[in-house]
């Protein structure tokens, strides 16, 4: 991402392209502390912030790079298995490459309770072996430079493809509903469970307007 103009980020590193990192911890401040450590000690940061909060004011840190109403937005996304030497380079490539400081690619790291439910047990998409979601996300202030940022997108998409077991991922992280990347994104088992649901409570398909299940048996 670039770095905001914000009043923790000192003056000469607004803008910048770089790499933040994100840790949450639900635990006390020596305890996140020693979590950091590692961190700190292998890869000392240009600068951080880190403050106590409440959580809703954590589900809102990002807020300001996408102002509701006044942005233009396009994204994407994929899930890895792994975060491989080689898929890192991919992205160190390629994200000078993006036209708006605004666009920008946040890499959630996935495990713990998340992994340790079965795939078929909800109806969420995507494989709970995957143990990164990577999205690409183009935002700017007008269409040219999201038509600009929205090809970077794609192109950043297609090269990391290799890297993933399949195109499917998060639908929430989807602009384009293609019905194979949504059938993929679930899985062929778990669409077609919810395309039964879907025939039995919206059978018209009146509710399409998203990533959509068609309902069962409908082409």
């Amino acid at each position: 991402m670039n770095a905001p103009p914000a009043p923790f980020i000192p003056e000469q590193h607004h803008s910048a392209l770089g790499v933040g990192l994100v840790v949450v911890g639900f635990s006390s401040p020596d305890e996140h502390a020693a979590l950091l450590a590692p961190a700190r000690e292998s890869l000392p940061p240009l600068f951080e912030f880190g403050n106590g909060m409440p959580y809703v004011a954590l589900q809102q840190m990002l807020d300001e790079s996408a102002p509701y109403g006044i942005v233009h937005a396009y994204n994407k996304s994929l899930s890895l298995d792994e975060l491989t030497d080689e898929a890192v380079d991919v992205i160190v490539d390629r994200l000078p490459g993006k036209a708006s400081p605004m666009s920008l690619l946040p890499i959630f790291p996935l495990g713990g309770a998340f992994a340790d439910v079965d795939d078929d047990a909800t109806a969420f998409g995507g494989s709970r072996a995957a143990r990164f979601v990577v999205n690409m996300d183009a935002i700017a202030l007008d269409p040219a430079t999201l038509a600009a940022d929205r090809e970077w997108v794609r192109a950043l998409w297609e090269a990391l493809r290799p890297f993933a077991a399949g195109s499917g991922s998060y639908v929430n992280f989807m602009t384009d509903y293609e019905e194979d990347r949504v059938r993929a994104a679930y899985g062929p088992a778990k669409y077609d469970r919810l395309a039964a649901v879907k025939a039995e409570y919206d059978p018209g398909n009146v509710l399409h307007r998203n990533a959509n299940i068609r309902p069962g048996g409908a082409r």
